[in-house]
Order: structure tokens, then C-alpha cells, then sequence
């Protein structure tokens, strides 16, 4: 019994107990909901507080913002405002001076209108004494006005035509000699202001080595190095004894430039083998094609020739590696534009178009090894093939004369070609040599008998022998010729080769005097 008791009592307490602890539990709880409730409340009336602060603020910063637009507003519609009286005072200036001009003009109108009948007036009585004084001239001459007319005409015909005849003599006379002088001037200055420098190219060049171990090693096991740079770009490697130096000889320059560029590379890098040499001379293959378009973007550059197909620049830089007798063909083309155009600016023609034509004049000389044929007229091909105007590629073709020249810009090209060929130090010659051949060419052709003069041109290149017609006839001429030719070849030493050109002229001059 007294166990149920306790058991009981123990339960109840367990309860009781339970009870407490969740009426504690609840007051806590409705304690943390009450000051929740409260920050809340307190957080809501901070952020209405900051709210109103923040609304207050952008009020004022508005009513501000608003009142500097309408004080903008008001400066830029008081500045219009003067901006279109001052608009409107310049108006209404123009408008008084317009109307004064009117007046004006008006009142020069009228005076003209009453000037105009005065002069009609006096005009209609001039006409009447004229009328008047002809009736009593043809009454005393017996002669109508028309018949008096024709003889008054006649007489100043005849008069006239003999003193145009003096005239015209005069001037052809004194236009010689102007044109002569004029010419030597234009020459002189053209060459003057064209000073180009010419580089004169051989046929070998020499390679530099670091030291003498170097040739056995660009030799290669049983000379397979040399032959296979011989064999990649056709140029001949010489090694003798020279001190730390090996020599490229060949008569293209362009490959003697891709062996020389393959060849320094080879040594820097220093690993010397076949493969290795197939792979550097491609490589200089391509420094070169990159140096002839650079050459001949230089060269339209300097001349200020611009527009050219890319073809014919590429072509233009070829010329650098071509010579004529010692001359650079590429040195020379821009020598012959900067003269070619000197010289039409002197004479008042336009100079781009003569500079354009002396640059390309040679154009040939870069693909003549490839086709048949003289180089000029195998330039002016070219030129056509690129569309060139028709008056350049005639230029190109009659620089020689295989072509009438159509334009005075092709004549101006080929004084050009002439100055800059035939002046002394443009070719690989010197003065002295230079002089004396021509001094021996004239020797060989006055030696004939019958010959009057003659005269040694085109550095040499052309001799033009004035014989005496009735000494010489038509077959001596011939003969003569031929002869002559013969004693060049005998007796002198030239490049390339030399025309000679016989002229037999008969002339019968009369004077009236």
C-alpha cells in the first residue's frame, strides 16, 4: 500500500514537475515574442524617421536642382532672346542698304536709258554723213565703194605677205637660236639637279670566313657541301689560298646574292650539311624576292610614281641586280625619271607623266633573258600586259627608236635615256677613255675621202658620218659604210656595239634679195 503511494506520489511530482517546467517555457517564450514585437516596432518608427529624413532631402535637392534649370533656362532664353534682336538689327540694315542700292541702280538705269538714246541719236547721224560722204568720194573717183574696197585690199595684201615673209624668217632664226640655247639649258639643269651615284657590280663576291677551318668544313666529306651549294644556286664556290675568305663567282647576280645570303647564314649557324644547305638556300631565295620588292618599292618612292601594278614593281626591284656595261640598270631608271621629268617641267609639260614613263623605260631588261627580242620593245609588252596608258607604253617602246615616238614625254625619255648613258662616270669607263674612243671613232670615219664631218653620239654608241654629195653617191654611201664598220671591229675596243649611220644630202638654197 504504501508503495501505490509513492508510486502515485512520484507521478504527481513527475507532473507537477512537467507542468512547471512548460508554464516557465511559455512565459519565456511570450517574453522573447513581446521584445520582438518591440524591436520591430522600434526598427518600423527608425526607418519612418529616416524615411521622412530622406524624403526631405530629395524635396530640397529637387526644388534646388529645379531652381539652377530655370535659371539656365532663363540665361540661354535671355541670350536668344539678344542674339535674335541683334539677328533682327542686322536685318533690317541689310534692308536699308538693299533699298539704298536699289535707288541706285534705278537711278543708273535711268541714266543709261537716256544715255543710250543719245548715242543712237548721234550713231543714226553719224551714218547719214557717212552715207553722204561716200556718194561724193565715189562721184570724184570714179568708183564704186566695193571696187575701191578690193584695190585698197589688194595693195595691203601684197604688202603684207612680203613683210610676213621677213617676219616669219626673222623669228625661224631667232626661234633656232632660243630653241638651241633653251635646250642646252634645260639639259644643264636637269643634269645638275640630278646627281645620282651609280654602283658599278662585278661578277664575283667575296664571303668572309671567322677562320681557315671553316673552308674544310664548307667543303664538306668528299667536296659534297661545295657541290651541293653549287648545284642549289648555280654559282661557283672558289676556295684557294686566300686568308679567311672564300669566293662566289657567277654572272647573275641574283643568284650570286642568294649563294652569298645562304653561304653567311651557313657559317653563322655553323651546322654545314646538305639538308641544312637546301634549307638556307631557300630561305635567302626568299630574303632576296622580299629585297626585289622592297627595291622596287623604294624606287616608285623616290620618283613619286605611284599606282604601278604590283608586277611591275617586283620588276623594277629585278633591275637592281642587272647591269648595262657597269651601269645599274635600276640607278639608271631613276636617273632617266628624275630627268625626264626636270626636263618637262621646264618646258611646261607634266612632269608625273614623263617620270612614270623614264622609270619603266628599261622595264624590258628584267624579263629579256626570258623572252626574244629587243628590250624596249619587250617593255612596252610588259606595260600593256598591266594596263599601262597607251602614251607610256609607247614612251617605253621608242626610247631606242624601234617605234615613232607619239608624245613629246617619249621624246624627253629617250634625250633622258641618252644624258644618262652618255654622260662621262655613268658607265664603268673612265674620262680619259671614254674621251679618246670617241676621239678615234671620228678618226676612222674622216679618213675617207669625200666625208665633210662627223660626229661620234650616244657615248659612242652611234657615229653619224655628213659625206659630200657630189663626191660620194648613193652606193659609195653603202660602201663607205660597211667599210668603216669594218675598221671599228679591227681597230677598237667597245662594249656592246656601235651603229653607224652614213647621210649623203643634197640641198639647193636660194636667197632673194
Amino acid at each position: 500500500m504504501d508503495i501505490n503511494k509513492l508510486i502515485i506520489t512520484m507521478v504527481c511530482l513527475v507532473i507537477i514537475i512537467t507542468i512547471v517546467e512548460m508554464y516557465i517555457r511559455r512565459k519565456y517564450a511570450w517574453a522573447k515574442i513581446s521584445k520582438a514585437e518591440e524591436d520591430a516596432k522600434k526598427i518600423k518608427e527608425d526607418a519612418k524617421k529616416e524615411a521622412d529624413t530622406l524624403k526631405k532631402e530629395a524635396t530640397l535637392e529637387a526644388k534646388e536642382e529645379a531652381h539652377r534649370m530655370r535659371s539656365d533656362l532663363d540665361k540661354e532664353t535671355r541670350e536668344r532672346r539678344n542674339e535674335i534682336q541683334r539677328l533682327e538689327r542686322r536685318n533690317l540694315q541689310r534692308e536699308e542698304t538693299l533699298d539704298k542700292k536699289n535707288d541706285l541702280l534705278e537711278k543708273r538705269e535711268n541714266a543709261l536709258n537716256e544715255r543710250e538714246v543719245s548715242i543712237q541719236e548721234k550713231q543714226n547721224t553719224i551714218e547719214q554723213l557717212y552715207k553722204e560722204e561716200r556718194e561724193k568720194l565715189e562721184k570724184l573717183s570714179g568708183l564704186t565703194s566695193e571696187e575701191a574696197k578690193d584695190l585698197l585690199l589688194e595693195e595691203v595684201n601684197r604688202e603684207i605677205k612680203h613683210e610676213k615673209s621677213i617676219m616669219i624668217k626673222e623669228v625661224e632664226q631667232k626661234a633656232k637660236e632660243e630653241a638651241d640655247k633653251k635646250a642646252r639649258e634645260i639639259i644643264t639643269y636637269a643634269i645638275q639637279r640630278c646627281a645620282a651615284d651609280h654602283v658599278a657590280e662585278s661578277t664575283v663576291y667575296v664571303v668572309s670566313l671567322p677562320n681557315d677551318e671553316m673552308k674544310g668544313r664548307i667543303i664538306g666529306r668528299e667536296g659534297r657541301n661545295i657541290r651541293a651549294i653549287e648545284t642549289l644556286t648555280g654559282v661557283d664556290l672558289i676556295i684557294d689560298d686566300t686568308p679567311e675568305a672564300v669566293i662566289l663567282s657567277g654572272f647573275d647576280p641574283v643568284r650570286r646574292e642568294v649563294a652569298k645570303i645562304a653561304l653567311e647564314k651557313l657559317i653563322l649557324d655553323g651546322r654545314i650539311h646538305p639538308a641544312r644547305i637546301e634549307e638556307m638556300v631557300e630561305k635567302a631565295k626568299k630574303e632576296v624576292e622580299n629585297n626585289i620588292k622592297e627595291e622596287g618599292e623604294q624606287a616608285t618612292f623616290e620618283t613619286g610614281v605611284h599606282g604601278l601594278h604590283s608586277e611591275l614593281t617586283r620588276l623594277l626591284g629585278r633591275l637592281k641586280y642587272r647591269t648595262s656595261y657597269g651601269q645599274n640598270v635600276l640607278k639608271h631608271s631613276i636617273e632617266v625619271s628624275y630627268l625626264a621629268g626636270f626636263m618637262a617641267a621646264e618646258l611646261g609639260i607634266d612632269p608625273t607623266f614623263a617620270k612614270r614613263a623614264g622609270l619603266l623605260h628599261d622595264i624590258g631588261k628584267a624579263v629579256d633573258h626570258e623572252v626574244e627580242g629587243p628590250h624596249a620593245l619587250i617593255g612596252a609588252e610588259v606595260a600593256k600586259k598591266y594596263h599601262e596608258l597607251p602614251l607610256i607604253v609607247n614612251a617605253i617602246g621608242a626610247h631606242h627608236g624601234d617605234v615613232e615616238p607619239q608624245s613629246l614625254e617619249a621624246i624627253l625619255v629617250q634625250a633622258a635615256d641618252a644624258i644618262s648613258a652618255a654622260r662621262p662616270g655613268a658607265r664603268r669607263e673612265t674620262l680619259e677613255a671614254y674621251i679618246k674612243r670617241l676621239e678615234k671613232l671620228e678618226e676612222i670615219a674622216n679618213s675617207y675621202e669625200g666625208v665633210e664631218k662627223s660626229y661620234a653620239i650616244q657615248a659612242g654608241r652611234e657615229i653619224r658620218i655628213m659625206v659630200k654629195p657630189e663626191t660620194v653617191d648613193d652606193a659609195g654611201s653603202i660602201e663607205m659604210a660597211r667599210g668603216i664598220v669594218k675598221k671599228i671591229e679591227e681597230q677598237l675596243e667597245y662594249p656592246g656595239q656601235i651603229k653607224v649611220n652614213v647621210i649623203r644630202e643634197t640641198r639647193a638654197v636660194e636667197y632673194a634679195k
